[in-house]
């Protein structure tokens, strides 16, 4: 028993959702299906979860959305004539309509596609529709209900033939919609999946796998064949977003491999992120590598904070932990010294009034020696199980970095030696990467 949960490139026109039924339909054991909303067709095209934000703004701004709707109702008449099926969604885009001109959030809007990708593909399939609202719950205060969901997921779900499933929402216990961030469909499908105690959960996507890279840094990079959950919270951490990061979680409770597939190349073996511990006791193998893959992410800054006998003075951690935390700040990576102590924030959303205001505290509560900001900082990870059991694998990095003229202004390795951190200047980012990427594939 699989579930299967399709991407926004998957159900984006009635050809490639003739892809995903061709797929789920040569497979006796995809009984769960999952569906995003339609996504671009073509580069500069516009995604409907978009279009539905649209809906919301031209209601704002000119009290009535009907003629940004338009836009989403031509999208869907065009994939069902495609999929020459006979359906009628008037019934459904009047009940949208009425909401959005009624007053109805973004998170009832943008779940929209979603709703109305679901209907259609069970249509297609001549499945059962189940609106994720009836499955899926949140509190009051928007936080997600994993256990009512398990068991309404199982009282509704399990023992059913064929069941298409809309991804990205749920509801609060008044009845109001709740989406999951962007992508969020990944984590409907992990849910599923340990609702109904699959033995799979397959992710179809738009590319053949999880990269060892960011194949918009290095061209025609490796596919990982397989990593576990440690390694793709890692990765994923970093900025690898093939999946959603938080869709680990409902699997790894009942430890749910998940393999990413590609809709447009089905023959593809994709990636399998097996749980971590079935790896490491050896249930799963793989090819023998030193990384499994390489991530990171621009724009960071670091504080460096020295003071002598740091280590000698009881709280200073906490007290300069504390600050960051005044100020809703925080904290990446905090590599220390005897006298001196490093915290990398990231920058992006922190305007000079905040770090000012940061770095003026800090010297009045802590009295350090010497304090400075330093922004421009790239994070790169290098992920493997395999590190810590093959010698000279950082002395390859740092080597491969400085053959490569790349400064290095961090490092902070993991406690469990899964990772190495390397922080250098945002411009020799993708220079890094390469480098590091070419050491070890030689």
């Amino acid at each position: 028993m699989k579930v299967l949960k399709f991407g926004g490139t998957s159900m984006a026109n009635a050809a490639s959702i003739s892809k995903v039924a061709e797929i789920i339909n040569s497979d006796d054991r995809a009984r769960f299906i999952v569906v995003s909303a339609p996504g671009k067709r073509e580069p500069g095209d516009i995604k409907v979860t978009d279009l539905l934000y649209e809906c919301i703004e031209a209601r704002d701004r000119e009290g009535v959305c009907d003629a940004a709707l338009e836009k989403i109702i031509r999208r869907f008449d065009e994939i069902i004539k495609g999929l020459d099926i006979k359906l009628d969604l008037t019934p459904e885009f009047n009940v949208i309509r009425d909401q959005i001109n009624g007053g109805a959030g973004r998170d009832y809007a943008s779940s929209r596609g979603e709703f109305l990708s679901g209907i259609v593909a069970a249509k297609l399939l001549n499945a059962r529709f189940v609106d994720a609202g009836d499955i899926i719950r949140f509190d009051m205060e928007g936080n997600f209900d994993s256990e009512t969901t398990n068991r309404l997921v199982g009282q509704r779900l399990v023992g059913s033939d064929r069941v298409v499933i809309p991804g990205f929402y749920g509801k609060m216990p008044n009845g109001k919609v709740k989406t999951f961030s962007r992508g969020g469909s990944d984590v409907t499908g992990a849910i599923i999946a340990r609702g109904v105690g699959a033995e799979i959960y397959e992710n179809w996507t738009d590319v053949d796998g999880f990269m060892t890279v960011d194949p918009r840094i290095q061209e025609d990079p490796q596919i990982i064949e397989m990593l576990t959950y440690k390694e793709l919270r890692e990765l994923s951490y970093m900025g690898a977003n093939v999946l959603h990061p938080e869709s680990i979680f409902p699997v790894r409770k009942a430890d749910i491999a998940i393999n990413i597939r590609n809709t447009f190349n089905p023959s593809a073996p994709g990636t399998m992120i097996v749980p971590t511990k079935k790896y490491m006791s050896g249930q799963y193998t793989r090819t023998d590598r030193t990384i499994t893959g390489i991530a990171g992410k621009t724009d960071f800054a670091a504080i460096y904070v020295e003071k002598s006998l740091m280590n000698s003075e009881l709280g200073f951690a906490r007290r300069l932990l504390k600050i960051l935390e005044r100020h809703n700040i925080l904290l990446e990576h905090l590599p220390s010294g005897i006298d001196t102590m490093t915290v990398v924030i990231d920058a992006a959303n922190l305007c000079p009034e905040d770090i000012n205001a940061v770095l003026r505290e800090i010297n009045e509560e802590l009295s350090p020696n010497n304090v400075e900001y330093v922004e421009g900082i790239a994070l790169i990870a290098v992920v493997g199980h395999g590190m810590n059991r093959k010698k000279g694998t950082a002395s390859r990095v740092f080597g491969a970095l400085g053959d490569a003229d790349v400064n290095i202004r961090m490092i902070d390795q993991g406690s469990s030696e899964l990772n190495i951190i390397i922080g250098v200047e945002n411009g020799d980012y993708k220079k890094a990467i390469r480098a590091i990427y070419a050491e070890f594939n030689k």
